[in-house]
């Protein structure tokens, strides 16, 4: 078996779990892959017995699984790391709320035992693909949860002209704009009261970012659709993110976002739903009454 592990070097904690995780596959002879920078930082700080490790280079590798420690920020960037190999992805929370990565620390060896006896599910996650209609190349223009355009000077809005098949649908008057996926339904469009949705519905959600307009609210569209945004800013550009990794354009540069043609394959223990994890980390549902 070939383990590939990629984790948040910033935060220490993660030295405890990937411990845990060694010593669990050192005495099933288990391969471990890990990028250089994560292998430099167990080799200062940690403790750990590292046997059978190979070190990642260029992403160039193959695995049956991938671990990811930390938060859902590591997660969206080990998703990044995998591309389109089609490698199930575990995400191990030292986070906060830890929608992707939802695996507690103290439950580690309960999912490493699920891996081993193969009792899990996997779920496919659709992406949103980024193409900027002047041909300039992205370096990974894919986003798991969300693409978000946004102003960048503090002080006045931006316009953002959204056309979906070809029609004009809508100019928005606002901070910004946010286009998800359904698994991104819980993090920066719900916090823009954008509507929850299950991983599996076939829709991109479009959320404005303090609109201009009170009666502007966000909108859910087939996610077979193509929807074509054009930007007009005062500072003559604007920021492009997808999933936090951002890039500066110029105005007016129009960029087409469509279904990327492949998914991200996440690791689900049995028994477990969306629902629970709504119920678990957003109180969802929860009558404080009682």
């Amino acid at each position: 078996m070939r383990i590939a592990i990629f984790g948040n070097i910033y935060r220490t904690v993660i030295l405890s779990h990937i411990k845990v995780i060694f010593n669990y596959y050192n005495d099933k002879g288990a391969t471990i892959l890990l990028d250089n920078q994560l292998f430099e930082f167990i080799r200062e700080y940690g403790d750990c017995c590292m046997k059978n490790t190979e070190i990642i280079q260029n992403d160039d590798f193959e695995a049956d699984f991938v671990l990811s420690i930390g938060g859902d920020g590591t997660f969206l960037s080990s998703a990044a790391r995998i591309g389109r190999k089609q490698i199930p992805i575990l995400g191990i929370n030292t986070g906060r709320l830890g929608f992707l990565a939802d695996i507690p620390s103290e439950d580690i060896i309960i999912a490493l035992d699920s891996l081993t006896y193969k009792n899990y599910t996997i779920e496919d996650r659709s992406l949103i693909q980024v193409q900027i209609l002047d041909g300039t190349e992205l370096e990974y223009p894919y986003a798991l949860n969300e693409v978000a355009i946004l102003k960048q000077d503090s002080s006045s809005m931006i316009s953002i002209n959204v056309s979906i098949n070809g029609k004009m649908v809508h100019t928005y008057m606002a901070d910004g704009l946010i286009i998800s996926t359904p698994t991104g339904s819980t993090a920066y469009s719900m916090s823009v009261g954008g509507p929850l949705l299950v991983p599996q519905t076939e829709n991109f959600i479009l959320s404005p970012i303090a609109s201009h307009s009170l009666n502007v609210r966000p909108l859910i569209v087939p996610d077979s659709w193509n929807i074509d945004l054009e930007v007009h800013s005062r500072s003559r550009s604007f920021l492009l993110a997808l999933d936090g990794r951002s890039i500066v354009l110029e105005q007016k540069t129009i960029l087409r976002l469509s279904k990327a043609d492949y998914s991200v394959k996440i690791i689900k223990q049995l028994n477990h739903t969306f629902f629970d994890t709504l119920k678990n980390k957003l109180l969802w549902g929860v009558d404080k009454r009682n």
